[in-house]
């Protein structure tokens, strides 16, 4: 397996415009071949926008969603692939024939879809129906998996996918600076985002607190790290809808070391290089090795009834 070059973007989407988020993405793109990358991971949602789904109703869910493979917002990922030579990972939402809604984040080459994952946890609106199975696929040489936004709070999944063999696991990511019952909490104003030019201390100082980058960092290396794995997180910048969100789209080696991290208050990539040695070197990787399932398979397996609160999605 040799080196792979990556970069992870982060941007101000538009809700709905999926011709303008498109075309950010193919700048962004261009950017990461010309620094050599291999591929390209967009946010949670990047090509239709996010959070301002949770107002729409299912038919303006289902104009908003696409077939996946054969919808538009695809054959232009396929088309910037071509035309930039990069693999791109981006986010929308997808209907099937049976007017079911997900979800769906796709990775897509100059020749097609590699591989769909549609988002195990969705709660934005409430006619998405969640995803059922696990996301595991090669890239060039590596075995890489995908789990977007909440489906990454819950540690079985990281786990799970990493044991289906994933050594990258793509997070595609809208999260911080909204409201919580964890201390430190809560949405950032986004008149500090518009007065960013003139005051950029005071939009960092809440951004990288505990509203945003300081909660990131109490649990995203942990996963990098526990299983030795690369991640690959994306979140956007500025306005989604009526809430400003943070970017700090970053990449984590095995070690759970941050070796690029976006920190423009901008639109912004940046790209890593992930060395197959940190696979094995990691801790993670003997700690999997290490494990008795025969302690705690069943208890893992124990049903319960699964329940979803998001705090600021009842504000």
């Amino acid at each position: 397996m040799d080196k792979i070059k990556i970069s992870t973007a982060q941007f101000e989407n538009k809700n709905g415009d999926k011709e303008y988020n498109l075309n950010v993405i193919s700048v962004l793109a261009a950017e990461a071949s010309k620094q050599g990358a291999q591929a390209i991971a967009f946010h949670e949602c990047s090509i239709t926008g996010y959070t301002f789904a949770r107002n729409l109703s299912k038919e303006q869910m289902l104009d908003l969603a696409e077939f996946i493979p054969e919808g538009k917002s695809i054959q232009t990922l396929r088309k910037i692939a071509h035309e930039h030579d990069i693999t791109i990972l981006a986010g929308l939402f997808e209907k099937d024939r049976d007017d079911k809604l997900y979800k769906a984040y796709v990775c897509v080459d100059k020749n097609g879809v590699i591989a769909k994952h549609r988002k195990l946890h969705p709660f934005i609106n409430p006619h998405l129906t969640p995803g059922n199975s696990y996301t595991v696929f090669n890239l060039h040489g590596w075995k890489c998996g995908i789990l977007i936004c909440y489906d990454n709070n819950i540690i079985e999944n990281v786990r799970a996918t990493t044991l289906l063999g994933a050594d990258i696991i793509f997070m595609p990511h809208v999260t911080m600076c909204t409201p919580s019952t964890r201390p430190g909490a809560g949405f950032v104003d986004p008149q500090l985002w518009h007065n960013r030019e003139n005051d950029p201390t005071s939009l960092r100082l809440e951004f990288d607190g505990m509203k945003g980058r300081g909660w990131l960092m109490k649990w995203l290396p942990a996963r990098a790290y526990d299983n030795g794995i690369y991640v690959v997180f994306s979140n956007p910048i500025g306005m989604d809808d009526d809430q400003l969100k943070n970017g700090c789209s970053m990449i984590i080696d095995p070690f759970g070391d941050i070796i690029s991290e976006c920190r423009k208050l901008d639109n912004e990539m940046v790209t890593a290089v992930c060395t197959p040695e940190k696979l094995k070197q990691a801790g993670g990787y003997r700690y999997k090795r290490a494990r008795r399932p025969e302690l705690y398979g069943s208890i893992l397996g124990e049903p319960h009834a699964s329940e979803q609160k998001v705090a600021w999605m009842s504000k």
